[in-house]
Protein backbone atom coordinates (compact mmCIF):
# COMPACT_ATOMS: atom_id res chain seq x y z
CA UNK A 1 0.00 0.00 0.00
CA UNK A 2 1.22 3.47 -1.04
CA UNK A 3 0.36 6.37 1.48
CA UNK A 4 0.95 10.36 1.29
CA UNK A 5 0.45 10.96 4.81
CA UNK A 6 0.13 14.67 6.18
CA UNK A 7 -0.05 15.91 9.36
CA UNK A 8 -1.41 19.52 9.18
CA UNK A 9 -0.93 21.08 12.29
CA UNK A 10 -1.33 24.54 13.67
CA UNK A 11 2.75 25.63 12.90
CA UNK A 12 3.58 22.97 10.77
CA UNK A 13 2.60 20.42 7.92
CA UNK A 14 4.06 17.44 8.05
CA UNK A 15 4.68 14.98 4.63
CA UNK A 16 5.46 11.31 5.09
CA UNK A 17 6.04 8.87 2.32
CA UNK A 18 4.95 4.99 2.60
CA UNK A 19 5.54 2.57 0.04
CA UNK A 20 4.51 -0.57 0.24
CA UNK A 21 3.87 -0.54 4.00
CA UNK A 22 7.35 0.98 4.35
CA UNK A 23 7.98 4.13 5.35
CA UNK A 24 10.46 6.21 3.48
CA UNK A 25 10.55 9.58 4.43
CA UNK A 26 9.14 12.27 7.13
CA UNK A 27 9.52 15.91 6.36
CA UNK A 28 8.35 18.78 8.35
CA UNK A 29 7.77 22.30 7.35
CA UNK A 30 6.47 25.40 8.12
CA UNK A 31 2.77 25.85 7.11
CA UNK A 32 2.90 29.34 5.94
CA UNK A 33 5.97 28.58 3.71
CA UNK A 34 3.38 27.33 0.84
CA UNK A 35 5.87 26.83 -2.10
CA UNK A 36 7.96 24.19 0.40
CA UNK A 37 4.81 22.28 1.22
CA UNK A 38 3.83 22.17 -2.67
CA UNK A 39 7.15 21.09 -3.84
CA UNK A 40 7.32 18.40 -0.71
CA UNK A 41 4.06 17.17 -2.07
CA UNK A 42 5.03 17.11 -5.28
CA UNK A 43 8.23 15.22 -4.40
CA UNK A 44 6.35 12.63 -2.57
CA UNK A 45 3.54 12.21 -5.02
CA UNK A 46 6.18 11.89 -7.97
CA UNK A 47 7.54 8.62 -6.14
CA UNK A 48 4.39 6.77 -5.88
CA UNK A 49 4.28 4.07 -8.53
CA UNK A 50 1.69 3.85 -11.67
CA UNK A 51 -1.16 1.55 -11.55
CA UNK A 52 0.48 -1.53 -14.06
CA UNK A 53 -1.36 -2.16 -17.15
CA UNK A 54 -4.16 0.46 -16.42
CA UNK A 55 -5.36 2.09 -19.71
CA UNK A 56 -5.30 5.57 -18.10
CA UNK A 57 -1.88 6.72 -16.54
CA UNK A 58 -2.46 6.65 -12.85
CA UNK A 59 -0.49 6.75 -9.62
CA UNK A 60 -0.79 3.80 -7.05
CA UNK A 61 -1.75 5.61 -3.88
CA UNK A 62 -3.90 7.33 -1.72
CA UNK A 63 -3.03 10.99 -0.11
CA UNK A 64 -4.08 11.28 3.98
CA UNK A 65 -5.02 14.03 5.94
CA UNK A 66 -4.97 14.60 9.61
CA UNK A 67 -5.58 18.45 10.08
CA UNK A 68 -6.41 20.99 12.91
CA UNK A 69 -6.30 24.20 10.52
CA UNK A 70 -8.93 24.78 8.08
CA UNK A 71 -7.09 27.29 6.14
CA UNK A 72 -4.15 24.63 5.39
CA UNK A 73 -6.11 21.96 4.55
CA UNK A 74 -7.93 23.82 1.92
CA UNK A 75 -4.66 25.04 0.48
CA UNK A 76 -3.37 21.40 0.35
CA UNK A 77 -6.50 20.40 -0.91
CA UNK A 78 -6.44 22.72 -3.50
CA UNK A 79 -2.68 21.73 -4.49
CA UNK A 80 -3.14 17.91 -4.60
CA UNK A 81 -6.33 18.82 -6.99
CA UNK A 82 -4.55 21.39 -8.93
CA UNK A 83 -1.30 19.99 -9.08
CA UNK A 84 -1.47 16.33 -8.47
CA UNK A 85 -4.65 15.77 -9.94
CA UNK A 86 -5.79 13.86 -6.52
CA UNK A 87 -8.35 14.48 -4.49
CA UNK A 88 -7.23 14.19 -0.47
CA UNK A 89 -8.65 11.73 2.25
CA UNK A 90 -9.80 13.42 4.97
CA UNK A 91 -9.55 11.75 8.58
CA UNK A 92 -13.04 12.21 10.80
CA UNK A 93 -14.26 13.37 7.61
CA UNK A 94 -13.85 10.52 4.34
CA UNK A 95 -11.85 8.13 6.64
CA UNK A 96 -13.60 7.02 10.32
CA UNK A 97 -11.61 7.96 13.60
CA UNK A 98 -9.42 4.77 13.98
CA UNK A 99 -10.19 4.22 17.89
CA UNK A 100 -13.36 3.65 19.45
CA UNK A 101 -13.70 7.36 21.22
CA UNK A 102 -15.00 7.45 25.01
CA UNK A 103 -15.96 11.38 25.04
CA UNK A 104 -18.92 13.47 24.86
CA UNK A 105 -18.07 15.06 21.59
CA UNK A 106 -15.96 12.95 19.15
CA UNK A 107 -16.26 15.55 16.63
CA UNK A 108 -14.22 18.41 18.63
CA UNK A 109 -11.28 16.32 19.11
CA UNK A 110 -8.25 17.11 17.34
CA UNK A 111 -7.62 14.01 14.28
CA UNK A 112 -4.03 14.72 15.61
CA UNK A 113 -4.51 13.47 18.79
CA UNK A 114 -6.96 10.67 17.98
CA UNK A 115 -4.74 8.98 15.75
CA UNK A 116 -1.71 9.31 17.73
CA UNK A 117 -3.54 7.39 20.43
CA UNK A 118 -4.65 4.91 18.08
CA UNK A 119 -0.99 4.33 16.98
CA UNK A 120 0.07 4.01 19.97
CA UNK A 121 -2.22 1.96 21.56
CA UNK A 122 -1.50 -0.19 18.14
CA UNK A 123 2.02 -0.70 19.55
CA UNK A 124 1.22 -0.92 23.53
CA UNK A 125 -1.83 -2.79 23.22
CA UNK A 126 -2.63 -1.56 26.96
CA UNK A 127 -3.64 1.04 28.37
CA UNK A 128 -1.45 4.47 27.21
CA UNK A 129 -0.74 7.92 27.66
CA UNK A 130 0.28 9.81 24.65
CA UNK A 131 1.84 13.53 25.22
CA UNK A 132 2.24 15.47 21.85
CA UNK A 133 4.61 18.85 22.48
CA UNK A 134 3.53 20.69 19.72
CA UNK A 135 2.04 24.63 19.01
CA UNK A 136 -0.45 23.20 21.97
CA UNK A 137 0.56 20.30 24.55
CA UNK A 138 -1.90 17.33 24.74
CA UNK A 139 -1.63 14.41 26.76
CA UNK A 140 -4.08 11.68 26.24
CA UNK A 141 -5.32 9.34 27.68
CA UNK A 142 -6.27 5.25 26.10
CA UNK A 143 -7.34 2.82 28.22
CA UNK A 144 -7.03 -1.02 27.97
CA UNK A 145 -9.85 -1.48 26.25
CA UNK A 146 -8.51 0.87 23.76
CA UNK A 147 -10.84 3.57 24.08
CA UNK A 148 -9.57 7.23 23.92
CA UNK A 149 -10.84 8.67 27.00
CA UNK A 150 -9.74 12.30 26.73
CA UNK A 151 -6.93 14.55 27.99
CA UNK A 152 -5.42 17.65 28.70
CA UNK A 153 -4.29 20.49 26.46
CA UNK A 154 -2.28 23.21 27.68
CA UNK A 155 0.01 25.90 25.72
CA UNK A 156 3.19 24.68 24.33
CA UNK A 157 6.54 26.39 24.97
CA UNK A 158 5.88 29.10 21.98
CA UNK A 159 2.55 30.65 23.18
CA UNK A 160 3.58 30.39 26.81
CA UNK A 161 6.86 32.33 26.26
CA UNK A 162 4.94 34.89 24.06
CA UNK A 163 1.63 35.10 26.64
CA UNK A 164 3.87 36.13 29.37
CA UNK A 165 6.06 39.13 26.67
CA UNK A 166 2.40 40.16 25.70
CA UNK A 167 1.08 40.12 29.12
CA UNK A 168 3.71 41.87 31.27
CA UNK A 169 5.53 45.34 30.82
CA UNK A 170 8.89 43.97 31.13
CA UNK A 171 9.13 40.70 30.40
CA UNK A 172 10.95 39.22 27.23
CA UNK A 173 10.05 36.53 25.25
CA UNK A 174 12.50 33.78 25.32
CA UNK A 175 13.07 30.69 23.34
CA UNK A 176 12.81 27.67 25.90
CA UNK A 177 15.79 25.12 26.00
CA UNK A 178 17.30 22.73 28.96
CA UNK A 179 18.44 25.39 31.49
CA UNK A 180 22.07 24.94 32.85
CA UNK A 181 20.79 25.74 36.61
CA UNK A 182 17.31 25.02 37.57
CA UNK A 183 17.36 28.00 39.58
CA UNK A 184 17.42 30.90 37.12
CA UNK A 185 20.22 33.74 37.85
CA UNK A 186 18.58 36.43 35.45
CA UNK A 187 15.23 36.73 33.96
CA UNK A 188 15.37 35.21 30.95
CA UNK A 189 16.81 32.40 32.77
CA UNK A 190 14.23 32.30 35.46
CA UNK A 191 11.49 32.19 32.78
CA UNK A 192 13.20 29.50 30.88
CA UNK A 193 13.56 27.73 33.74
CA UNK A 194 9.56 28.19 34.58
CA UNK A 195 8.28 27.23 31.14
CA UNK A 196 10.57 23.93 31.08
CA UNK A 197 9.67 22.73 34.20
CA UNK A 198 6.16 23.32 33.93
CA UNK A 199 5.89 20.94 31.37
CA UNK A 200 7.66 18.36 32.59
CA UNK A 201 5.77 18.74 35.96
CA UNK A 202 2.43 18.88 34.00
CA UNK A 203 3.28 15.76 31.93
CA UNK A 204 4.53 13.54 34.88
CA UNK A 205 1.63 14.94 37.17
CA UNK A 206 -1.28 14.11 34.26
CA UNK A 207 0.80 10.85 34.00
CA UNK A 208 0.17 9.92 37.37
CA UNK A 209 -2.92 11.34 37.71
CA UNK A 210 -4.14 8.46 34.77
CA UNK A 211 -1.99 5.97 36.47
CA UNK A 212 -4.28 6.41 39.68
CA UNK A 213 -7.57 6.52 37.99
CA UNK A 214 -6.50 2.86 35.93
CA UNK A 215 -5.44 1.84 39.20
CA UNK A 216 -2.40 0.96 37.33
CA UNK A 217 0.91 2.93 35.58
CA UNK A 218 0.37 2.73 31.97
CA UNK A 219 2.91 3.60 29.11
CA UNK A 220 3.64 7.09 28.91
CA UNK A 221 4.57 7.76 24.91
CA UNK A 222 6.03 11.45 24.35
CA UNK A 223 5.92 12.66 20.14
CA UNK A 224 5.78 16.24 18.93
CA UNK A 225 8.31 18.80 17.53
CA UNK A 226 9.33 20.41 21.00
CA UNK A 227 9.61 16.62 23.03
CA UNK A 228 13.82 16.65 22.47
CA UNK A 229 14.12 19.67 24.83
CA UNK A 230 12.80 17.84 27.74
CA UNK A 231 14.16 14.64 27.01
CA UNK A 232 16.78 14.79 29.42
CA UNK A 233 15.27 15.55 32.59
CA UNK A 234 12.02 12.68 31.46
CA UNK A 235 13.22 9.36 33.17
CA UNK A 236 10.23 8.68 34.10
CA UNK A 237 8.60 8.32 30.17
CA UNK A 238 8.73 5.28 28.94
CA UNK A 239 9.11 5.98 25.25
CA UNK A 240 9.97 8.57 22.65
CA UNK A 241 7.95 8.58 19.07
CA UNK A 242 8.68 10.88 16.09
CA UNK A 243 5.70 11.84 13.81
CA UNK A 244 3.34 9.42 15.69
CA UNK A 245 0.32 11.45 14.04
CA UNK A 246 1.87 10.81 10.57
CA UNK A 247 1.94 7.53 11.16
CA UNK A 248 -1.55 7.17 13.06
CA UNK A 249 -2.49 8.45 9.39
CA UNK A 250 -1.32 5.40 7.89
CA UNK A 251 -2.86 3.38 10.61
CA UNK A 252 -6.59 5.40 10.33
CA UNK A 253 -6.26 4.94 6.68
CA UNK A 254 -5.27 1.04 6.67
CA UNK A 255 -7.88 0.00 9.29
CA UNK A 256 -10.71 1.70 7.05
CA UNK A 257 -9.58 -0.44 4.26
CA UNK A 258 -10.26 -3.45 6.77
CA UNK A 259 -13.35 -2.33 7.80
CA UNK A 260 -14.83 -2.04 4.52
CA UNK A 261 -13.09 -5.19 2.79
CA UNK A 262 -15.18 -6.48 6.21
CA UNK A 263 -18.43 -5.29 5.32
CA UNK A 264 -17.85 -6.64 1.89
CA UNK A 265 -17.32 -9.90 2.79
CA UNK A 266 -20.19 -10.02 5.50
CA UNK A 267 -22.32 -8.63 2.55
CA UNK A 268 -21.28 -11.08 0.14
CA UNK A 269 -22.25 -13.75 2.85
CA UNK A 270 -25.54 -12.51 3.25
CA UNK A 271 -26.59 -12.05 -0.10
CA UNK A 272 -24.90 -16.29 -0.65
CA UNK A 273 -27.67 -17.06 2.71
CA UNK A 274 -30.59 -15.51 1.03
CA UNK A 275 -29.71 -16.94 -2.47
CA UNK A 276 -29.67 -20.27 -0.49
CA UNK A 277 -32.48 -20.24 1.36
CA UNK A 278 -34.53 -19.26 -2.23
CA UNK A 279 -33.70 -22.31 -3.40
CA UNK A 280 -34.47 -24.86 -0.74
Amino acid sequence: MNIVAIDIGNTNITVGLFLDDTEKYVETIEGCESERVEAALVEAWEQVPFVKRAKVEKREGVIVVSSVNEQWTKMVSDMCKGVLGEKIKLIGKDVPLPIEMGVENASEVGTDRVVAAAAAFAVVEDAVVVADFGTAVTIDLVDEDGVFMGGVICPGFELSAGALEKGTARLPKVTVERPKNPVGGSTVEAINSGLYYSAIGTLKMMAETYAAELGKWPQLIVTGGSAEIIKQDCDFVDSWAKNLVVRGVVLAYKKYLDDQAHIEELAQEDTKKRSTNEHE
